[in-house]
Order: C-alpha cells, then structure tokens, then sequence
C-alpha cells in the first residue's frame, strides 16, 4: 500500500505542480506560493489516493500468496476466509482512522488555506508575478513587460529594473491606434487609497508612440508615469462548501452543504467497503498470475468513485432527496462484496469477463 501510494502521489503531484509552474512562469501565480499550495492540495490527493492504494495492496499481497500456494496452505492449515477478512479488517481501520481525520479535518483546513491564499492573491500587482530577464505577456495579451532584475526595499516592497513595457492598440490624438514602447530605469507597485486601483509606477521613462516603419513618432521623457494595471485571478475558485468546517455542514440545510457531508463521511465508508470486496477478489489461480485482478480491480474503483461523484453533483442539484444521498451506492457495493465473499468464483469470472 505504501508503495502505491507514493508512486500515485509522486504522479498526481507532479502533474498539478506542472501545471501551478507553468501559471508562475506565464506570470499568472506568484511563485513563492508554489509550494504552499501543493501542501494545502495534498490532503486533497490523499483522500483519492489512500482508499485506491489499500485496494490494490491487498490484491497485490494476497494475490502473490495464492499464485504462490502460500494461502493454499494457510487455509489447509485452518485459517479461515473469515478469519482472514477480520485481520485485513483490523490493518485497514489504521487507514481508516487516518482517512477520516484527512476528510473530517485536514482536507477542509487545506481548501481554507487555499481560499486565504486566493484572496491574497487578489491584493497582487502585476509586477509581484513578473519574472526576471523574461518577457511576460499581461492583460490578455495587449501589454508584454520584461524586467532585468528584482530587488527588494527595506519594507519589503518589489522594485523592477531597466524596465521594457510594450502596450498595443494605444489610441493617439488624431484616434489611430499605435503601439506604444516605455522604457523606464525603475518600476514598483502602487495601490490608490480610495479607490483600490492598481498601478505601475515607472520612474525616470522614455514612451515612444508610433507604428514601426512609419515616419510620424512622438518621443516624451517623464520622471515619473503611472500604468493602470488589470486586476489579478490567478487560482481557481474554491467552492464554499469545500472549506467549512464539517460541524458547519451537519447543522446545514442547504443542499450543496448536505452533498458535501455525505462525500466526506462516504469517503471514510470506501475503506471497510473496498476491504470487504478486495479479499475475495484477490483470489487467483496459480495460473493467472498475481496480476490477473488489478484491471478489472482498478475498473471496480473507479465505478464506485465516478458514482459518488454522481450522487454528490444530484444531491446538491436537488435531483435526488438527501435521505437516498450516496447510500445506495454504498449499499450496492456491499451487495457486491457479500457476492464475492459467498461466490469467490465470481470474481474470477468478473476478472476474465474484464479481460477479454
């Protein structure tokens, strides 16, 4: 289980801290904050990661005992089926206690963080994203900054030097668009009092006007100009109900709020389920090999974990009452699971049937 887990967590952080690099290098996330949010996401990871792994832990363990004869002469020895689903039921309640504490607590707390550190993101200027020695594209294309270097002021604030600023479709006096180049020696952030807005500061500027290859250009040299920048929305909205606390949704009668309690309290459900269907179906002749089951495995999770998420997206549509909620789906699976435990070729057939 370990071992799963740390190859699908090392793949799924990987992919989002792509992602998150890729939004800083094009100048859309700040970059000290990378870190922080993969810390605050990763309770998130763990949630879907935890439950898939212990499912295939066990069919890796005991898959490997029966394709070698080991639970062949474990069960002649007198250790029952039975006997066997209550010692695996006993290991995955330590992962049920951690996933239930991930969901009930730690999750939430991580998606508040992520809230906070969206909102503070909303404070950003331009310039607290832009990336020294490289050319960054702003306001959905129309303006191309480019800094030399960074430094930082005694209170902290950012200060750009040797500043090039290209801004396109600049209307003249004689209302003809034009480009409009800025060079400045120095930039820094500046926010009106009164109204919010955000500014470029540009200190000691040169602004040429004009289209290139034409012989009409205006040159002006100002010791100070101010750009009026754009606002920042640099992470993805966190749904409200993701971030309360679960004491919060339980005293809650809306339905996106009861949707929400039962996702969590139906992840916690997944570990004794999946436990439950995983130690028969990990029943293989020596023939097939360990690895016979963990496709159609892998496929019998995944059709759980969608139809949770289907009852979820229902429950908070009000498509469905509350009181069916994702308790039919858990219900479905445990009738799965008593199938595999009284039928143990069933799963064998399942597993062929899958393969073919």
């Amino acid at each position: 289980m370990a071992a799963v887990t740390l190859i699908l967590l090392v793949v799924a952080l990987t992919s989002r801290f792509i992602q998150y690099l890729s939004q800083a290098v094009a100048g859309e996330l700040a970059s000290d904050t990378l870190f922080l949010l993969i810390l605050y996401r990763l309770p998130d990871f763990l949630l879907v990661i935890l439950p898939l792994s212990l499912f295939l832990g066990i069919l890796l363990a005991y898959g490997r005992m029966y394709a070698e004869n080991e639970m062949v002469i474990l069960i002649g020895s007198g250790f029952s089926q039975r006997r066997l689903l209550l010692v695996t039921m006993g290991t995955s309640s330590i992962v049920l206690v951690v996933v239930a504490i991930l969901s009930l607590q730690v999750a939430p707390w991580g998606m508040r963080n992520t809230e906070q550190l969206k909102q503070s993101a909303d404070q950003l200027t331009e310039l607290d994203l832009i990336v020294a020695g490289q050319f960054q594209s702003f306001g959905e294309g129309n303006r191309v900054t480019y800094a030399e270097r960074i430094n930082s002021s005694a209170s902290g604030e950012r200060q750009l030097q040797n500043v090039f600023v290209a801004v396109s479709g600049v209307a003249d006096e004689s209302g003809r668009s034009s480009p409009r180049i800025i060079v400045a020696e120095s930039a820094r952030p500046e926010i009106d009092a009164v109204s919010g807005a955000r500014f470029m500061r540009l200190e000691n500027v040169l602004q040429y006007d004009g289209a290139p290859g034409a012989l009409e250009f205006s040159i002006g040299q100002f010791d100070v100009q101010s750009i009026l920048l754009p606002d920042t929305a640099s992470i993805e909205p966190v749904l409200e109900e993701q971030y309360l606390t679960t004491i919060e949704l339980v005293g809650s009668s809306l339905p996106e709020h009861k949707a929400e309690l039962q996702w969590r309290i139906s992840i916690v459900l997944l570990i004794p389920i999946i436990t439950l269907i995983a130690v028969p179906l990990s029943k293989v002749d020596p023939r097939q090999g360990r690895y016979s089951k963990l496709v159609p495995a892998a496929l019998l999770y995944a059709t759980y974990f969608v139809l949770l998420q289907f009852s979820k997206d229902m429950i908070a549509q009000e498509s469905i009452p509350a009181l069916v909620g994702m308790w039919w789906v858990h219900a479905l699976f445990i009738s799965i699971a008593f199938v595999c435990y009284r039928f143990p070729n069933v799963g064998s057939l399942f597993a062929l049937g899958a393969s073919k």
